[in-house]
């Protein structure tokens, strides 16, 4: 199934991996609920933790077609080879998807607290981090086998 999807987006001139494009929905996401989490405890700016909220539901939303894509990249580009940081990323986003979950059940963003929830937008972001730098030295290692192979 994978060899046709990349066939056929070759043939339309899509040459590109799909998972890059798709990281940045739930990646940015994480980022703006880290940020409207921690404005809206400036008293006037409160109502915003409804923006972080919604944020995590969009992040959470968009993980399923970013892993799916990733998932294609990994068969196409890497041929399902068990890769330390694939393994990594893949824990890493289970465990995301997990905690943005977590958060959509239990987060009040009607009354903002600094409390455990707020520290699980935090380590959203940990995540985020983690699973950008995983993917950027992915791409890194794919860079230096075609300059080098």
């Amino acid at each position: 199934m994978t060899e046709v999807i990349f066939e056929f987006l070759n043939k339309i001139g899509f040459v590109h991996p799909l998972h890059p494009a798709l990281t940045h929905i739930p990646m940015g996401m994480v980022m703006g609920a880290v940020t409207f989490r921690l404005v809206s405890f400036l008293p006037r700016l409160k109502v915003l933790a409804r923006t972080g909220y919604h944020c995590i539901i969009l992040g959470l939303l968009g993980m399923f077609p970013t892993a799916f894509s990733g998932y294609l990249d990994w068969q196409h580009t890497f041929g399902g080879n068990w890769d330390f940081l694939i393994i990594l990323k893949m824990i890493l986003a289970i465990i995301l998807t997990v905690l943005l979950a977590t958060i959509a059940i239990v987060d009040d963003p009607e009354n903002p607290r600094f409390d455990k929830t707020t520290l699980f937008y935090f380590l959203t972001l940990l995540l985020a981090i983690g699973l950008g730098f995983s993917g950027g030295e992915l791409t890194h290692q794919l860079l230096q086998a075609a300059l080098h192979g």
